[in-house]
């Protein structure tokens, strides 16, 4: 073991919060603008379609910067891109703040996303070197409170502050954060020999490539839905671009001889197949994380703090799951721990399928706590298994895919749910309203009654029967949409079950494989 070795193992835990705070940050800063984007929008004078840019063009140079991180960090050094990556996320997030109109926010979060990208993949390849073999599930256990917490505590960090402050502070309040965080990687963390700076060929078609597809692709599924598919042009055409962009750069790689993304570590059988199974997870994750929220407010009626503590509650499941599974990990086969928490989490989905607007405040929040144990079990197995594999030399590459495909997997989850929910919920409509005839008795009997409670006593007969079908109508409405979200609710539910058969394909078991770099 060389020098910086052993410097990074001797402070393996500095190391891991040098890297997980700004990681941790970075993360909530993905979802914390959403529950903000009301007031930046009547602060800025701009439309509430125009504001969501200001989420999305985070999101596009995020998802562009997480492959590249691999490749960039063997060309400037890791240490140093690691530290360029905070300084340049933590000074955008001062410009962010001090914006002075709509198109300067959105540039400075262009400049952010491309700061906070690199971020994950370079804690979570860090943190893999920095603790011995054994310890990888507590790495990954750190790294998994940051992940899965983050995106839940975002939108309710952001509501309070923007409450409280204002939606400027949701950007400042990273500025102390990240300045502790340089001065830290600046004193603990230092290059093993094999990520020192290198001098490289720069692939640019690889690179024009890959930033053109990943660009339309992120639009495409953070605008789909409120565009209406693909029965928009704009959609249309950018679904074209990123299908045809992604399959040239895949050829593009293959063929080239210093790529910036090395598609040869998918050889590896338990790195493709974890990868699969990860991107699967995060759909359901995040497709569970905005299904309930939109649910308990639009249909049940909750307050955004009621909706928040469900949320959190699922939250807290994950942080005390991810300690127990740490220690587990290496005493029981890793991939009892993934089946364990496949089907805990796809219950969890399964029991939203079988809610109605009746249910009570417990069985909300059992089905969420059932969704974080689950994803608490299996997130630290299954990244630790799927990354068994790798050379430390490859490490980055690998974390930097392993992170892109989650990623994707949570952004298709959130397309697909929110999709699905729309169209099913006019399904839902149509055959429920066949039914609001006056020759249907079930209809009369519910007309009737609604004349009661609604007590027009006195008035016309016409307006008491009009206010009565009002009442129904809007009954009706809240059922289809009830309807949907069961709908949807089972279809995550049989897709993350369907991942089952995947665990068998992941090599190794118990220790869960080689030392990568020990082969």
């Amino acid at each position: 073991m060389d020098t910086a070795d052993t410097h990074v193992a001797a402070n393996k835990w500095i190391v891991a919060v040098s890297v997980m705070l700004p990681t941790l940050i970075e993360i909530i800063d993905t979802s914390v603008v959403n529950v903000s984007l009301d007031h930046i929008r009547g602060s800025l004078s701009a439309g509430i379609d125009e504001a969501t840019w200001t989420v999305t063009a985070y999101l596009v140079s995020n998802a562009i910067i997480i492959p590249l991180t691999g490749w960039l960090s063997r060309m400037f050094g890791r240490k140093f891109y690691l530290i360029l990556s905070i300084v340049i996320f933590t000074a955008s997030s001062f410009l962010c703040g001090s914006a002075w109109n709509l198109q300067s926010l959105i540039f400075f979060r262009i400049l952010q996303g491309i700061g906070g990208g690199a971020l994950q993949p370079l804690s979570q390849s860090i943190l893999l070197e920095a603790f011995p073999h054994k310890q990888r599930g507590t790495a990954m256990a750190l790294f998994g409170v940051g992940i899965l917490f983050g995106p839940i505590i975002g939108p309710l960090m952001g509501g309070w502050i923007t409450d409280n402050w204002s939606w400027q502070w949701i950007f400042y309040i990273n500025i102390p954060i990240g300045i502790i965080s340089v001065l830290m990687c600046m004193a603990f963390i230092s290059d093993p020999h094999y990520m020192k700076k290198q001098k490289m060929k720069i692939d640019y078609m690889g690179l024009a490539l890959l930033t053109l597809g990943l660009a339309s692709l992120q639009i495409v599924l953070d605008k789909g839905q409120q565009e209406d598919w693909f029965s928009s042009g704009f959609i249309f055409w950018l679904s074209l671009i990123s299908v045809c962009s992604l399959a040239a750069f895949i050829i593009v790689e293959y063929f080239a001889k210093d790529p910036i993304v090395h598609l040869s570590t998918f050889k590896d059988r338990s790195f493709s197949t974890g990868s699969i199974i990860a991107f699967f997870v995060f759909f359901n994750l995040f497709g569970s994380i905005v299904l309930l929220p939109i649910l308990l407010q639009t249909q049940l009626g909750y307050t955004a703090t009621l909706a928040g503590q469900v949320l959190g509650l699922g939250g807290i499941a994950t942080l005390i799951t991810m300690p127990i599974v740490a220690i587990l990990v290496n005493k029981v086969n890793p991939k009892w721990l993934i089946a364990t928490g496949t089907v805990i989490a796809a219950y969890s989905t399964y029991r939203l399928s079988q809610f109605n607007l009746y249910v009570d405040y417990f069985n909300v929040f059992l089905p969420r706590v059932f969704l974080g144990v689950g994803t608490g079990l299996l997130f630290v197995p299954l990244t630790t298994m799927t990354m068994s594999g790798i050379r430390r030399e490859d490490m980055g590459n690998a974390s930097a895919i392993y992170n892109l495909l989650r990623n994707i997997g949570a952004s298709i989850g959130v397309a697909f749910v929110t999709t699905m929910i729309s169209r099913h919920s006019q399904i839902h409509q149509f055959q429920l309203t066949d039914h609001l005839t006056p020759f249907d008795r079930n209809y009369q009997a519910a007309a009737a009654a609604a004349t009661r409670v609604l007590g027009y006593k006195g008035f016309d007969a016409y307006v008491s029967r009009y206010a009565a079908d009002s009442f129904i109508y809007m009954n009706t409405l809240k059922q289809s949409s009830m309807l949907a979200f069961n709908d949807t609710s089972f279809i995550i539910f049989i897709i993350l079950l369907s991942t089952l058969p995947l665990i068998l394909l992941i090599k190794g078991g118990r220790g869960a494989g080689t030392p990568p770099g020990a082969h």
